[in-house]
């Protein structure tokens, strides 16, 4: 229901925001020689959790095989591995090193503090109605 609300350009403004969002990322860890991928990596792993690939490429919204590629990259340079699923022998946990949890930690520092800086001023209700858009384009809106 759009109660007659011109939608017109949503998505191309969402896209607009995330390049501006990343740049912006990439410009405050461009220390780190992170790809926007490895970035969104890292962050949904910031809080220790270990997930399967299939959770984790649920969680960053790319395909299993794409995610394959970057944790390839991500494990080459020691900042998560792959073990051995304790219940299911034909999948693997995501696992931060130790390293990979630092940089995780500045990661997520990161984006909190670029989510602060963007989203600050906007009222409650504001930030409520994005959060119900986001979901909606996700799939995750309950349809």
């Amino acid at each position: 229901m759009n109660s007659g609300i011109e939608l017109s350009g949503t998505l191309l403004g969402l896209q607009r925001a995330t390049h501006h969002s990343l740049n912006a990322l990439g410009e405050s860890l461009g220390h780190l020689g992170l790809s926007a991928a490895e970035i969104n990596t890292l962050a949904n792993l910031a809080d220790g959790r270990r997930r399967t690939v299939a959770e984790l490429s649920a969680a960053v919204g790319s395909r299993s095989s794409t995610l394959t590629g970057i944790l390839d990259r991500l494990e080459h340079r020691r900042l998560v591995r792959r073990q051995a699923h304790p219940t299911d022998r034909r999948s693997y946990l995501v696992v931060l090193t130790q390293t990979g949890a630092e940089v995780a930690a500045t990661v997520d520092r990161a984006v909190a503090d670029l989510e602060r800086r963007l989203l600050a001023g906007l009222p409650a209700t504001a930030l409520a109605g994005f959060q119900s858009v986001l979901a909606a384009l996700s799939g995750e809106g309950g349809r």
